[in-house]
């Protein structure tokens, strides 16, 4: 989402560092390249504006004139504030006090409640707790219907619910059904509007006041930029909203939303929709993006998500094998799909640090989503028997696999290709002292320098 935003920023900090010595007339140069850039990502004005006098007072002060390094200290400040705008620390979704704890989700039409209140009982189940989905959306047509799937799919309990039934009713009867279940998380998936009216807000005032929810999330569409913003704060005045939901993260929006949201409502960001499976719901960490945004990479979310998919056993297991040269192209497509459920390779790439820096990264297009799906494909057309053994998949058997997966030859010599290599990789990783196998023996050192 922030690439251009990246591009922009990480341009006028090269020209910083370029600088032995910094003036105010450098500072505001820098400053106003910086103003430009965050209005171009659809930053609402007003947020520009202090932000970018904040880090002016700061970056004059003698912090960094009298700093040996200043256009580091100009980039530290930069830091500081970006991650003060986008709400300074991370905020965790209450989860004491009176039980069971209800969650209500509101929202315009089309942001993506229903599939976020699933992917939210998802995530709090694989954190011990017991949620409900309780579906009060009697307007959209199929709502209920879309939660019961996504309910069964994701093994929580969907409250029965009918679109004759009035939306009050449905959360109050859906409160005593948790408690009978023993069920200690309510979601609650409101009904939206294509716009903000006086009905649904007195809807969704009723249904507070009835359950008296301990968080009620603004889902926003972070494609919508300010537009977000906007409603975000009406949503606010009427609800007391307690923090905010960004869907569509991963999409090609400029970031305006993120970088307003909590300035303008004063309220915090709590989780990020980063992709369209259930599993892709983030808590939101302000440092993390922040760094992400000054091409810093976030090597603690990357950590996460991998802790999130990788098995410890299968981890294990894995490395055994690759010592005793074991490495199958059933363990290679295992691997593809860990990478998958990690998120997209872009949001990966995006997670290391200095990796959009490198000169031969400089040039090399965006990675295929695709190429992933394809090349799994491709291995489950084989049999175990070639899965186990590559080299006896000969030109025949290549076009069959090549048809059964919906693919060209050439696709199949490609992974094969590719996978043989890696092979080849991995044998002399074996070689250097402290690889995989422990490395060769050391080499014994002359007399002279024996201790």
């Amino acid at each position: 989402m922030f690439e251009n935003l990246t591009e922009k920023l990480e341009k006028v900090f090269k020209d910083l560092r370029g600088h032995g010595k910094l003036t105010p007339d450098n500072v505001k140069d820098s400053l106003r390249e910086v103003r430009l850039a965050l209005l171009e990502a659809d930053v609402n004005y007003n947020v520009v504006k202090e932000f970018i006098s904040t880090i002016s007072e700061r970056a004059v002060g003698q912090e960094v004139l009298g700093s040996l390094s200043p256009g580091q200290q100009v980039i530290k400040i930069v830091h500081q504030e970006l991650v003060e705008l986008l709400g300074g620390q991370t905020e965790q979704i209450k989860l004491d006090g009176k039980q069971p704890v209800v969650i209500m989700l509101a929202g315009l039409q089309g942001s993506g409640k229903t599939t976020t209140a699933a992917k939210l009982a998802k995530l709090l189940k694989s954190k011990g707790r017991r949620p409900y989905l309780i579906p009060a959306d009697v307007y959209r047509p199929a709502a209920i219907d879309q939660l019961q799937v996504l309910g069964a799919s994701i093994g929580v309990d969907v409250h029965p619910s009918e679109v004759s039934q009035n939306p009050v009713s449905i959360c109050r009867n859906g409160v005593i059904a948790a408690a009978e279940k023993n069920l200690d998380t309510l979601i609650i998936d409101t009904a939206g509007r294509l716009h903000i009216d006086s009905e649904l807000m007195e809807e969704l005032r009723q249904i507070k006041t009835l359950v008296e929810p301990a968080e009620i999330l603004f889902v926003a569409d972070a494609m919508t930029g300010q537009d977000a913003v906007t409603v975000a704060e009406k949503f606010k005045n009427d609800l007391d909203l307690t923090g905010v939901v960004l869907t569509k993260m991963e999409g090609d929006a400029r970031g305006g939303a993120a970088l307003s949201i909590k300035k303008v409502t004063g309220r915090p960001i709590k989780f990020v929709g980063v992709g369209e499976g259930l599993e892709d719901l983030d808590v939101f960490h302000p440092d993390r993006l922040a760094s992400r945004i000054l091409g810093m990479g976030d090597v603690l979310s990357l950590i996460e998500k991998a802790e999130a998919v990788v098995d410890q056993k299968q981890a294990e297991e894995l490395a055994r094998k690759i010592k005793k040269n074991e490495f199958t192209l059933e363990d290679f497509r295992d691997q593809i799909q860990q990478i998958k459920k990690m998120g997209s390779l872009e949001q990966i790439m995006g997670m290391i640090p200095g990796l959009n820096k490198m000169k031969q990264m400089q040039n090399v297009p965006k990675p295929d989503e695709s190429e992933l799906g394809r090349t799994e494909a491709i291995i489950n057309s084989m049999t175990p028997v070639e899965r186990r053994n590559y080299q006896i998949i000969n030109a025949s058997r290549r076009q069959r696999i090549a048809s059964g997966s919906g693919t060209q030859v050439q696709d199949v010599n490609r992974v094969i290709k590719s996978y043989s290599q890696m092979l080849k990789m991995m044998r002399k990783m074996k070689g250097f002292p402290g690889g995989m196998t422990g490395g060769k023996k050391r080499r014994k050192l002359p007399k002279g320098l024996r201790r």
